[in-house]
């Protein structure tokens, strides 16, 4: 940890690098050095000094020149985004996904892998493998890669870099999974909760205010949520928020493991609307391996159902729907946030039968209405956040201003 100190200059230099960085990127078309100077309130001296050390170091470039009345013309600054890149890799029960991104939070490469037998040996270095051939498809250069970042479901020993216990990766106790992948690929390894780094990546492609809170729910084999609080996630003090698997939705609902009725973890998830709909009898015979294919060919079939109008269908994803609201309802009524976003593997097919359903119900529900009505949004990402969100992690590492740099030493 190293000591605490109040003034550090060589770190508050890298802090305003980071602001200026931080609002050439935000900027989209980028920013003349006196637009960055009122952006930033750094004084003008300050900005050249900076501009100067990110240019030399390749980070941004100068991108044409604009007149505007008498006076030097501007020079406009923007991004340089191929300048270093970062690799970002979701672990899900069944596919693994990796990604290659820029320093503008694009994806330039991607991959799908089926997750290999639940050995973690192999799973290593089945990712080790994927993320060389990533490399190596997209022409990259290797020293322009900041790291490696993985989201993997919780609960995570962030300390060890462990994943501990995932549900439904059986075989998986304790693997310490940033060594032996750092190890494996010879890059520095960041490990993140799903959740949260879906919500990391909501926060870096979206258009929201660098200052906004909302929650990020997860629709995944789990369901979780996280927390964006003034442009910064809350990884909570193990590192492990947002484990809301056990939260009851539906007192009546099915026998959990956990000795209760009616969870989350048994009303929510995708397996969970599956077999409701299977005691609905909306499926002509009951699942045969009750695997992670099959529950997702079967949802994706309900989902397509419902578009087209069948009423059990409807009605099923109209009752999910009204579930997840509950959970939704009591986690914004206690965090207070500007808006919800709803992403996750699962969530582009559920889209249309959520949106239609929970902004209403979610009305109805909210401790504030009197004040506010609270925007229900669809991620901005796509399916694939958890590993995009994971990159942006490693990206944020090394981009993004935190108060905290200007005083603490790791």
């Amino acid at each position: 940890m190293g000591m605490r100190r109040g003034t550090n200059l060589p770190r508050m230099g890298d802090f305003n690098q980071s602001v200026i960085l931080e609002a050439i990127r935000r900027s989209g078309s980028g920013l003349s050095r006196i637009e960055l100077a009122d952006a930033t309130g750094l004084s003008a001296q300050t900005v050249t000094n900076i501009t100067r050390r990110l240019l030399d170091e390749g980070l941004i470039e100068e991108a044409g020149r604009t007149i505007n009345g008498p006076g030097k013309p501007r020079v406009t600054l923007r991004l340089v985004a191929g300048s270093r890149l970062s690799i970002g890799v979701h672990l899900d029960p069944s596919v693994i996904t990796f990604v290659l991104l820029d320093l503008a939070g694009a994806v330039v490469r991607r991959r799908v892998a089926r997750t290999p037998a639940t050995d973690p040996h192999l799973i290593v270095e089945a990712m080790a493998e994927a993320i060389e051939a990533l490399i190596v498809d997209a022409g990259a250069d290797r020293a322009a890669i900041a790291g490696v970042g993985v989201a993997a479901p919780g609960p995570l020993d962030a300390e060890k870099g462990t994943v501990i216990d995932p549900p439904k990766l059986a075989g998986w106790h304790r693997v310490p999974l940033r060594g032996v992948l750092a190890g494996a690929t010879g890059f520095p390894v960041t490990l993140e909760k799903d959740t949260t780094a879906a919500a990391v990546g909501e926060l870096w492609t979206g258009q929201g205010p660098a200052d906004e809170s909302f929650l990020f729910v997860y629709l995944g084999t789990g369901i979780g949520a996280a927390l964006v609080r003034a442009g910064d996630p809350v990884r909570g003090s193990s590192r492990n928020f947002g484990e809301v698997g056990h939260i009851i939705v539906d007192p009546d609902g099915p026998t959990c493991t956990c000795g209760y009725r009616g969870c989350v973890e048994v009303v929510c998830t995708p397996q969970a609307i599956v077999e409701r709909a299977e005691r609905a009898g909306a499926f002509d015979a009951p699942m045969v391996r009750g695997d992670g294919d099959e529950v997702d060919e079967r949802l994706a079939s309900l989902c397509e159902r419902a578009a087209g109008g069948d009423p059990l269908a409807v009605e099923l994803l109209r009752v999910a729907a009204r579930d997840l609201t509950v959970l939704i309802a009591a986690l914004t009524n206690t965090l207070d946030v500007d808006r919800v976003v709803l992403g996750g593997p699962f969530w582009s097919r559920l889209a249309p039968a959520y949106l239609a359903e929970i902004p209403a119900l979610l009305d109805a529900r909210n401790a504030t209405r009197a004040l506010r009505t609270l925007p229900v949004d669809g991620t901005v990402v796509g399916d694939d956040v958890g590993a995009v969100g994971a990159a942006c992690v490693v990206l944020d590492s090394v981009l993004t201003p935190r108060a905290s740099d200007l005083y603490l030493e790791d």
